[in-house]
């Protein structure tokens, strides 16, 4: 594991990069420092699962070959599918892949993540993170609303 003691504070916005192309890596990683998060990477899938379940990621970025020759051998992506939702509420997930349409969203429903980048497109990236961070805010803006809000005693039972 590379960062093994990293303090995450209430301010900041971690972000989650498990990138197995060195230019994917250094471009999101750029990317994501512009926008203020504080970065972590990942080199492997034990690495990346072992991350993401001691911080709450706010973004989790991926690629469709990330640690695999295949697609259906990325086991960080099939952990994350078949995650309960309550353990990966608090993330948006983004998919890269060159098989991939740049924001298809019947892709990325596919995928079970929130967004899907084609690496061609990766110019693009700062304005889809914050499409993509932003729609999730908004779908997501009830259920925290009513989630944070003090129940009355009726409402408890």
């Amino acid at each position: 594991m590379t960062n093994n003691f990293e303090f995450i504070t209430a301010g900041d916005k971690p972000a989650l990069l498990g990138l197995s192309t060195p230019e994917l890596q250094e471009t999101a990683k750029t990317a994501f420092d512009q926008l203020g998060y504080k970065v972590h990477t990942a080199i492997n899938h034990g690495e990346l699962l072992y991350k993401f379940s001691q911080i709450p990621y706010q973004v989790v970025v991926l690629e469709e070959l990330f640690s695999a020759g295949k697609p259906e051998e990325n086991e960080s992506l099939i952990t994350l599918q078949h995650m309960p939702m309550h353990m990966r509420r608090h993330a948006v997930f983004v998919l890269f892949g060159f098989s991939m349409a740049t924001f298809n969203p019947l892709q990325a429903f596919q995928y079970g993540v929130h967004a899907v980048v084609n690496p061609s497109e990766m110019f693009l990236l700062i304005q889809l993170v914050q499409k993509a961070v932003a729609d999730n805010d908004l779908f997501l803006h009830a259920f925290r609303d009513a989630h944070q809000r003090p129940r009355l005693p009726a409402e408890r039972n």
